[in-house]
Parts: C-alpha cells; sequence; structure tokens
C-alpha cells in the first residue's frame, strides 16, 4: 500500500546563493570537471557532448548497474557510509544492526530454504474459488506483495487537508502496457523472455506444468494491459480525480469484491478516489474471466519475486536475469552488503537516517542550502512578475502560493517510532513480511487523522529531490547536497547552474501542467483564467513537439507528453537559477575563471550533473516509462534560453540553434 504520488527529480539538485569558499572544489579547478570535456564538440551542435564527451567516453557502466552517472557515484558514497554506521550497528547488536546481519546471513536463509515462504504459498494454493480472492489479495497487498489494484492512503487532492483512499490501475510484471500490446521486435523478444520467467519461478518452486501455466498468467496479464491508461492519460491529475462510492465502484466494475478488500487492507471507507476507472473496470473483468488457478499462480510467482533476495539463490538469480539483466541490461547484480543496506534503509528508514545525518550533513550545509532556496524561490516570483501572458489575478494567486512554500532541507525535524516491528536475528524473511505489513500498517493509520505534515517522502540517504503539490513544498534529501551538485568551495556559477536548476526545478514542478492545478493550500481546483491556460497550454504543446523529435535510440523518440512535466521544470529551473545566479553578482561582472565566462560556468555546472551512460535496455525502458528525459535531451533544454545562444556564441545552422520565435518560453 503506498502513500505519496510525488514529483521527483530523478537527477537534478537544488540549491543556489552561496559564496565561494577557500579551499579546493571536489571537481576541477572551479567546481566543473574539465577534463571531461569534448573540446572538438561545438557547443551549439551538441552542447552534451561539448561538456560531457570525453567523460562519456572514457566512463565505463560498472558490470552491477543499468547506467552511471553523477546520481550513481554519489549514491555509491552514500551506501558506503551506510554500510559503516551498519556494521557498527551490527556489532552492538542494535535493531538496525540486527536487520542488516539477518539479511547478510545467507547460509541461514539458504539453511531455511522454502520453509518461511511456505505458510503464505500454501494459503494461496488454498483458494478454493472466487469469492474468497478479494480477501486473499487484500493479505498479499499488506505483505508487500503486488495485486492488480494499486491502493494506499494519501491526501485528498481536493480536500487536501485530509487523508483518503487512492485506488489506481496495477497488475503487471513488466513496466508498462507497450511491453504487452507492442510490435517493436525488442518488446516482443522481452515477452517471451518473460513468460520463460514465470515458467521458471513456477519450476523452482516445484509446481508442475509450468510452461502452459505461465503462458495463462502472461495472458491474464496482457488483458489487464488493455485496460490500463497509457502513463501520458495516467499523469493528468484531474482525469484521475475520480471520487465514487464503493457501492458505485462495485457497480461499475463487477467481477471483484472491492468492499472485502478494502476491509481486508484495513480500510472499511465508504468512499474510493479511483485513479483510472475504465481500467479499474477491465482489470476487474479479467479477475472474473480468469481461472482461480490463474489467479493463485500470478499471487505466488510475485510473492517469489519479491521476497527472492531473502529467498535460496536460485530465486534470487531467477528475479535478477529477468527484472536486472533481461528489462535493464545489467550483467552483474549488486554485492549482498549493498542489498543489504537498501533493505535496512527502507525497512528502519528513520532509524538509519538518524545516524547518517548527525555523521555526514553538517549544520553549515543546511544553513547554505536554506539561503540558496530562499534565493531562487525569489527569482521565481520575479519571473512571475514579468510574464505577459499572465493575467494580474492569476499573477497574484501565484505570489500567493509561492509564500506558501515548505522547503524542506536534509532531513526531517520528527522521526518515525519502529518499536513495534519485530526484527529477528536469522530471520530474513520473517524481518522482510514484517517490514512489509508496518510500512501498510503505517500507510493506513493517517485515515482520520491530521495532515502528518513533517513526514518525508524520501530518506536523507536519497540521490533525489521532490516536490509535493498537495503539501506544497519542495523536499532536498542531505545526500544530494553536495558535488557535483552543490560545492561550497565551487564557484559560485556552477553552484547555480547545478543546485541552483535542481532548486529551481522542483519549485517549477508547482507551475507544470499538472503542479499548477493545485492551488496555494494544496487543492486541486482551477485558478488559471481561461486566457491563461490557452496561452499557457500553447507553450507546452511546443516543448512537447520539441521533444517527440529527438530520436533516443533508432526508431524511438523521447515522449514529449509524457516527459512535459519534468521538460517545463527543467526549462523553467534552469532561467529561474539563472536570474538568482546573476542578481548574487550585484551588478558586477563574474570574473573569466579557466578561460570561462561566468555565464558559460553556469550552463557548464547544468551540463555536469546530467552526466550518464546508459546501457540500451535500460534507455528504452526509460523512454516508454519515465517521466524524465535522457541526459542528453534534458541538457539540450538550454537551446530555449537567449543567454546561451550569447554566452557559446551559437549560429543558425548549428544542430541545437532555434529562432528566437522557435525558443519556448513559459515562466
Amino acid at each position: 500500500m503506498k502513500r505519496l504520488i510525488l514529483t521527483a527529480l530523478l537527477a537534478a539538485t537544488a540549491v543556489a546563493g552561496v559564496a565561494q569558499t577557500s579551499g579546493k572544489p571536489a571537481y576541477g579547478t572551479f567546481g566543473f570537471d574539465t577534463a571531461g570535456m569534448d573540446r572538438s564538440a561545438a557547443p551549439g551542435d551538441g552542447f552534451y557532448d561539448y561538456a560531457n564527451g570525453t567523460w562519456a567516453k572514457n566512463t565505463p557502466i560498472p558490470a552491477d548497474k543499468a547506467n552511471y552517472g553523477a546520481f550513481n557515484f554519489l549514491d555509491d558514497l552514500s551506501k558506503e557510509r551506510t554500510r559503516k554506521i551498519l556494521d557498527e550497528a551490527r556489532a552492538a547488536n542494535s535493531k538496525i544492526g540486527v536487520a542488516y546481519g539477518a539479511y547478510l546471513d545467507t547460509a541461514a536463509i539458504v539453511a531455511k530454504g522454502l520453509g518461511p515462504i511456505k505458510p503464505w504459498l500454501d494459503r494461496i494454493k488454498g483458494l478454493k474459488d472466487k469469492a474468497a480472492y478479494a480477501a486473499l489479495a487484500a493479505q498479499a497487498d499488506r505483505n508487500g506483495v503486488p495485486v492488480p489494484f494499486a491502493t494506499g492512503v494519501g491526501q485528498d487532492a481536493k480536500q487536501p487537508e485530509i487523508y483518503a483512499v487512492g485506488m489506481r490501475q496495477a497488475g503487471l510484471g513488466m513496466p508498462d502496457r507497450d511491453y504487452y500490446l507492442s510490435s517493436d521486435p525488442k518488446l516482443v523478444e522481452t515477452r517471451a523472455k518473460y513468460q520463460a520467467h514465470l515458467a521458471r519461478v513456477l519450476q523452482l518452486a516445484g509446481e508442475p506444468d509450468a510452461e502452459a501455466r505461465a503462458k495463462a498468467v502472461l495472458d491474464f496479464e496482457t488483458r489487464i494491459a488493455n485496460a490500463h491508461w497509457t502513463r501520458v492519460e495516467s499523469r493528468d491529475r484531474t482525469k484521475t480525480y475520480n471520487k465514487m462510492t464503493v457501492a458505485q465502484l462495485a457497480q461499475s466494475a463487477p467481477g471483484f469484491d472491492f468492499a472485502a478488500y478494502l476491509r481486508g487492507v484495513g480500510t472499511p471507507v465508504d468512499t474510493v478516489i479511483v485513479g483510472q476507472p475504465s481500467a479499474v473496470t477491465g482489470i476487474a473483468a479479467a479477475i472474473q474471466a480468469a481461472p482461480v488457478q490463474v489467479l493463485q499462480d500470478q499471487l505466488m510467482i510475485r510473492s517469489l519475486d519479491g521476497f527472492a533476495d531473502v529467498l535460496p539463490s536460485a530465486f534470487d538469480r531467477e528475479q535478477f536475469s529477468f527484472y536486472g539483466t533481461t528489462l535493464s541490461g545489467t550483467p552483474e547484480q549488486e554485492e549482498r552488503w549493498e542489498r543489504a543496506v537498501d533493505f535496512t534503509s527502507a525497512a528502519l528508514s528513520d532509524e538509519v537516517s538518524k545516524v547518517y545525518v548527525a555523521r555526514h550533513f553538517p549544520p553549515e550545509t543546511k544553513k547554505a542550502a536554506d539561503e540558496l532556496v530562499r534565493n531562487v524561490l525569489a527569482a521565481m516570483g520575479d519571473r512571475v512578475e514579468r510574464l505577459d501572458w499572465m493575467a494580474p489575478e492569476t499573477k497574484k494567486a501565484a505570489r500567493a502560493k509561492l509564500a506558501a512554500f515548505t522547503p524542506k532541507i536534509g532531513y526531517p525535524d520528527r522521526w518515525r517510532d519502529y518499536s513495534n516491528l519485530r526484527i529477528t536475528p536469522g530471520d530474513a524473511f520473517g524481518n522482510m513480511l514484517r517490514a512489509n505489513q508496518w510500512a501498510h500498517d503505517y500507510n493506513v493509520q493517517h485515515l482520520g487523522k491530521p495532515l502528518q505534515r513533517w513526514e518525508w517522502g524520501m530518506t536523507p540517504m536519497t540521490i533525489n529531490a521532490y516536490a509535493n503539490f498537495g503539501m506544497v513544498e519542495i523536499v532536498f534529501p542531505a545526500a544530494i547536497l553536495q558535488p557535483p551538485f552543490f560545492d561550497p568551495k565551487a564557484d559560485p556559477a556552477i553552484n547555480y547552474g547545478g543546485i541552483g536548476a535542481v532548486i529551481g526545478h522542483e519549485i517549477s514542478h508547482h507551475f507544470d501542467d499538472q503542479g499548477s492545478k493545485f492551488d496555494a493550500s494544496g487543492r486541486l481546483v482551477e485558478w488559471w483564467t481561461p486566457q491563461d491556460l490557452t496561452a499557457f497550454k500553447q507553450r507546452t504543446a511546443a516543448l512537447v513537439t520539441q521533444y517527440d523529435a529527438y530520436e533516443a535510440l533508432p526508431g524511438l523518440n523521447v515522449k514529449g507528453a509524457l516527459t512535459l512535466g519534468e521538460n517545463v521544470a527543467d526549462l523553467a529551473g534552469l532561467a529561474v537559477a539563472y536570474d538568482a545566479y546573476k542578481k548574487s553578482l550585484n551588478g558586477k561582472p563574474a570574473p573569466v575563471i579557466g578561460g570561462f565566462t561566468g555565464d558559460q560556468r553556469f550552463y557548464l555546472g547544468w551540463a555536469q550533473v546530467w552526466r550518464r551512460n546508459y546501457r540500451e535496455a535500460n534507455l528504452r525502458q526509460r523512454i516508454l516509462t519515465d517521466t524524465h528525459s535522457p541526459s542528453e535531451q534534458r541538457v539540450a533544454v538550454v537551446r530555449n534560453l537567449d543567454p546561451w545562444y550569447a554566452a557559446y556564441k551559437v549560429t543558425p545552422g548549428q544542430k541545437l540553434y532555434l529562432a528566437p520565435e522557435q525558443r519556448v518560453r513559459i515562466w
């Protein structure tokens, strides 16, 4: 059961405005790795190549990574730091140490075989008729096993001061409906490998007729995929808000006992907010038409895949073979200790986080980040004032929304209490199961309570940032506030182009094509004039067209409509950060450093944080499913910004050149 729908950066940081301090920066002589540039590339033909080409050519992707870049480097650093914390905790036999140690104890896992999961598998096998499936699916959901409907407790978008139950489409074992329905040869091949994976999991569990049963599960999921909304449709916060009574839901989607399911997951409510009503109807029909055996097999496979890393190694290897290698192209699995860090940081996140921030997030970094956020927020306010397409009353409301922002920097000011989560030495499966159940129950208990505004949707160890529309907040975990995103020893232009643009990115999410639907109180409501909306949609449509034209892989283009929100945030965030940078100069010219002007360094700072090499399978999956454009195209957003043209003397005829009237200008 999930709770928050967050708009995350997944590659961008946020801060701006700190003066350079004494000492050597982490990258190069002024905060940028000039050795990674390809100076033979013309900035106007490929700014990503110019800034990052030599790095891209000379940097291999580690065998245990699907892609590699700045985010991965920092994630590795975060894991190493957390590993030290957990090794010490293991020696001290503390709760996080016991959880970590049990996950590492593969000898105990092997010795127990399938014994720990057998009671749950027996319960699945004991399903006698369709009438009992809803209750079984509810228990699966509480256990952390995916089921055909995704439910959770979160803010009611139209009544943001209360919590409500939401339901969205689910039920697929592959990343997206296209993996089931597309005739693309690569996806057809993946589909065949998925069916083989389903069969192998059943075989490993000792089940007969595995191949025929795997085909039946694939057919069932294909029917579900046919009912699914596309990812573009599912981005629309207006269309995905459909409040109805449970009785109305049952009437519109016969074939599944929704009341029993909602009671089973601990939310016996009268109303629910349905994300994709026609998809839910189609999924219920698929369940109604499916034999009981197929429903059992899907739950069994999901359970064995979901707990594979705490089951005998054959299950772990098979799960990685498909989800790691086939889907993402990753040749090797991460070392066991890295996965142990991930498990413990997820299961007991706040217990780990408390120690992490005490060691690795000094108060001066938080203070500097606070200042940067204030600077970029002020620059966004100035931009709103200068807009020539927005009505005065809408500008007033936009300023009120900016004033209502809650920036969260580093880590929460309160921590969750895990005293009722039982962690047992030598019981990796049981620890994972109980952690899943604890997280589920923690989410459910929000119903009927005041908003828990202190909560975070990421740990401080996460290399990311996010915007939460309902809470009107922007959140920057501790681990992203370090080089190359933010370095107090770097030139300010680099920091503004890096973390400053990320801050601007997250601020701008609240004014992108979906965030702009939420007012200063976090309410999903129309607060723009019709003329404003028309002008805004004209501009965003031009950005969709621009990104649709980018071919990221042969024959596979970026999806401009899917990535629109992130592209708007990149465009606006970079523009706002540039304004904040120029204002920080107090009217003085920026010095030339290393042969680069201040403006040139600003855009290099932006390009540097997006250094990333991809495996083909991973890039393909991202293009089909990710709301973020690939790194090269994210960097190319500079072609819409007039100062970039002046900084690099970009001229007509160069590949990135856009005539002034073709440059997309939104915020």
